[in-house]
């Protein structure tokens, strides 16, 4: 998480370096830092994501071929809570608000948004793990404990982010 943000300070213009030393100034700077690290830690899930639903896409495309049409459905209920993550991460609301903005938000729900967000990406391996349950189950009993497992831990991630929004909008 503070690599993220570390990054970002570290590649800081030395105009941004100087004007952090202006009293009032630095809490600005840090603000815009800490939005843009906010920023680049939820491309990162959303593009991590995308790749599960690629592989959800392809194991979808696997029952077509097998003539397991009865599981596509299914599990495109798991596929559609992974693309709809997806959706609201690459469009939330930064993890900072501008003077002007409607919503305003402080450093220490700034510092809780982000942990959220950090939050978000360690949901990968609990999703590829269920993918890899569905994979492996394939032609077995367990398949429909396995799809629903995979739409239980999409949900998973639907809910952390949807507290993630309560965050942004309580004030």
């Amino acid at each position: 998480m503070t690599d993220l943000f570390e990054k970002v300070t570290g590649s800081q213009d030395v105009f941004k370096k100087i004007a952090s030393k202006i009293p009032g100034f630095r809490g600005y700077i840090e603000r815009q830092n800490r939005r843009a690290a906010d920023k680049l830690l939820r491309e990162t899930v959303a593009d991590r994501f995308e790749e599960l639903y690629q592989r959800i896409s392809a194991v979808q495309v696997d029952f077509v071929s097998r003539g397991e049409i009865s599981y596509v459905d299914d599990l495109e209920k798991g596929a559609l809570k992974v693309r709809t993550f997806i959706d609201k991460v690459r469009r939330a609301a930064y993890g900072y608000s501008g003077f002007f903005d409607a919503v305003k938000i402080n450093e220490e729900e700034l510092a809780c948004v982000y942990q959220y967000d950090a939050a978000m990406l360690d949901l990968v391996d609990g999703v590829v793990s269920a993918i890899d349950n569905v994979e492996a189950s394939v032609g077995a009993d367990g398949l429909p404990a396995a799809i629903r497992n995979l739409t239980g831990k999409a949900q998973e991630c639907l809910d952390v982010f949807n507290r993630r929004n309560e965050v942004m909008t309580q004030g």
